[in-house]
């Protein structure tokens, strides 16, 4: 197919040399609304755990749920927002779960990592049948199947107009992959970290279970932190408050909601600083 960028904005003085990462499809059009809705964000990370891609499965990949996703990606892309993701291992391993059935805890990491390497090759392969150039860059190194990650050279990947998908967590163990989102977005310099999960936004307790939870609209870091909301461990959530990142969490599973979030539509949970 080819790379289907079809253009870049001449830089004049004083501006930055970014590319605008425009792509089409036959009968695809970036139009000006689709660039207005998103003017706000320059680039984002998306963080989505594994479970996300098992759709109403139990375990392992649901092709259908991966191309749902997939085609959301490439609206926010298509409408000249870079996007950079980071996606969990849980739909196929999960470290914390096999140190308790007592395997040795650093490896069951380091296992984890692997999988999310499946998911990123997953999400990359369907990314790119919607036209969508992708590139995976790993923290842990495997030149057959990823990059290794290079922070200027995932950052130059988004300025060319292409999604990076960082696999493999930080590369360490002990880290989550909400941790690794958290690092990677401040690395990347982004305007914000959205984070897909199976309900849309922070409630009090988990709305699957009890009936009365309540959603919030907005947080802060600090009330993340003091009311113990499992949204995103600790560490990620500290890292995003140093760097100043917001957090906007939503269901990844509703189509479309990825760029309706995107337009400040929908429903979704706004983390931030207090003012």
């Amino acid at each position: 197919m080819g790379d289907k960028r079809v253009g870049v904005n001449v830089a004049q003085p004083g501006d930055s040399p970014r590319q605008e990462p425009l792509y089409k499809q036959s009968g695809d059009l970036v139009t000006d609304r689709e660039a207005q809705d998103v003017q706000g964000y320059r680039r984002v990370l998306l963080k989505i755990s594994g479970e996300a891609l098992m759709g109403d499965g139990s375990y392992g990949i649901d092709p259908e749920m991966v191309d749902t996703i997939a085609g959301d990606v490439a609206t926010v892309a298509r409408a000249g927002v870079e996007v950079c993701l980071v996606i969990g291992g849980g739909n196929i391993f999960r470290g914390v779960a096999a140190a308790a059935r007592g395997m040795d805890r650093a490896q069951g990491d380091y296992a984890g990592m692997l999988a999310t390497v499946i998911n990123a090759l997953m999400v990359q392969n369907a990314l790119e049948r919607h036209g969508v150039p992708t590139r995976v860059m790993s923290a842990i190194h495997m030149s057959s199947v990823a990059e290794p990650y290079i922070r200027r050279r995932a950052v130059r990947h988004m300025e060319k107009g292409r999604v990076v998908i960082f696999a493999a967590g930080t590369g360490n163990p002990f880290f989550t992959t909400d941790t690794a989102a958290a690092l990677r977005a401040a690395e990347m310099d982004c305007d914000a970290l959205l984070k897909g999960t199976q309900v849309d936004g922070v409630y009090s307790a988990d709305p699957r279970k009890v009936a009365d939870a309540t959603r919030f609209e907005t947080l802060t870091y600090l009330d993340v932190l003091a009311r113990d909301l499992h949204v995103m461990d600790a560490a990620a959530i500290s890292l995003a408050r140093e760097n100043r990142l917001p957090i906007l969490v939503f269901n990844i599973h509703a189509p479309g909601a990825f760029p309706q979030v995107m337009r400040g539509e929908g429903l979704y949970t706004k983390i931030v600083e207090a003012s």
